[in-house]
């Protein structure tokens, strides 16, 4: 919360967003998503599992009410409702993120850690998540969309898939990858128009920043160019807090949300950027050992999924930044700002809470 609230207040003192107050408001959002984390860390999660069919459907109501005029466009994307009232902006596909993990861990449950059949887990538990994806890619939001199938890789892991399972699907995603890529640089125009008929335009700019940075045009590939710049000049030690030129001078556009790694980069450094990744690097460790010690292995399934959830959208967004990764929509968790990011990610938290506290009582649910 301190570490976000002052990177988010170095990024906007000196642009446009200056009297919006961000920073003020990112620590109400702290202060509502610490009332949802201990609430969630009181309530027994296995209520929560015995509804995952349930929140499932609410999930997928959620994403179709963002195809009528209700949904709001930012960024290219439909992806947003409004709250009425409280001037505050709900993204859905951030909550399907958590849904899902219920979900899936909810059906893999059943299996009390047997192998995973083909045809009565792997389909089934595929098609559970290929649903919102396919919504969630049609807005389009190609971050989340990717954060989803992330999910369901963990949880077929931890699901104890087959290794033969593993190998087809291995197969055919880098044979599909691998494809797209060829077809991509070869047929390069061909198929950008086709990506373009299907409302995917800037996808097609976010590939050739990623695949082409050479070619690529200047606006195309600013956001990724620039960040490179900003956090190379922090070298070991940083500029100093407030002292990050690259972002003063609006450098980096919205600093603040998905480009915070940014500031901590010219600001504080390799050595600040190392801190903040052994923050999270205790953080996970401490799940991880909550996933080992659960007697309950739902509470397992649930805890690996949302440590998939943040390892690659910590992986992702610092990646994009320095290079490594294609850009794309992710927030940093916990630093970056966004209130239904911050509110989602404090419940995950909440949930292994509830998976700590309850992990040895008897299931009266069942």
């Amino acid at each position: 919360m301190v570490i976000s609230t002052f990177l988010i207040y170095s990024a906007t003192i000196s642009s446009k967003y200056a009297d919006m107050g961000f920073h003020k408001k990112n620590l109400v959002f702290y202060a509502v998503g610490f009332v949802a984390l201990f609430g969630v860390a009181l309530f027994n999660f296995r209520w929560l599992l015995k509804s995952s069919i349930y929140l499932y459907a609410i999930g997928l109501i959620l994403l179709a009410g963002l195809y009528t005029p209700l949904g709001k466009v930012y960024f290219g994307a439909r992806g947003w409702y409004t709250i009425p009232g409280l001037n505050m902006d709900f993204q859905p596909a951030e909550l399907v993120k958590l849904i899902l993990i219920i979900t899936i861990a909810a059906y893999i449950g059943r299996r009390e850690g047997e192998k995973l059949e083909l045809l009565r887990d792997v389909i089934p538990i595929g098609v559970i998540v290929a649903v919102p994806f396919a919504m969630v890619v049609l807005m389009p939001d190609l971050g989340n969309a990717i954060i989803f199938i992330v999910i369901l890789l963990g949880m077929y892991w931890i699901g104890n898939i087959k290794f033969l399972h593993v190998l087809i699907g291995t197969t055919l995603v880098a044979g599909s990858i691998g494809l797209f890529v060829f077809l991509f640089s070869s047929y390069h125009d061909e198929v950008s128009k086709v990506m373009e008929a299907m409302g995917g335009g800037h996808w097609v700019q976010r590939f050739d920043s990623f695949l082409s940075p050479e070619t690529s045009s200047r606006d195309t590939n600013f956001q990724g160019e620039n960040s490179k710049i900003a956090i190379g000049s922090g070298n070991l030690t940083g500029n100093g807090y407030l002292k990050g030129t690259s972002v003063h001078s609006n450098f980096i556009p919205v600093a603040y949300s998905d480009a915070i790694f940014v500031v901590v980069g010219e600001e504080f450094g390799f050595r600040g950027a190392v801190i903040l990744l052994v923050l999270y690097f205790i953080m996970i460790y401490r799940m991880i050992i909550i996933s080992m010690e659960t007697e309950d292995l739902r509470g397992s399934y649930i805890i690996v999924g949302i440590v998939s959830l943040y390892v690659f959208q910590i992986f992702e967004n610092v990646g994009m930044l320095i290079g490594l990764m294609p850009i794309t929509g992710i927030t940093l968790p916990f630093v970056s700002y966004g209130g239904t990011s911050l509110l989602i990610n404090m419940v995950a938290i909440g949930l292994v809470m509830s998976i700590r506290v309850h992990q040895e009582k008897p299931d009266e649910l069942e």
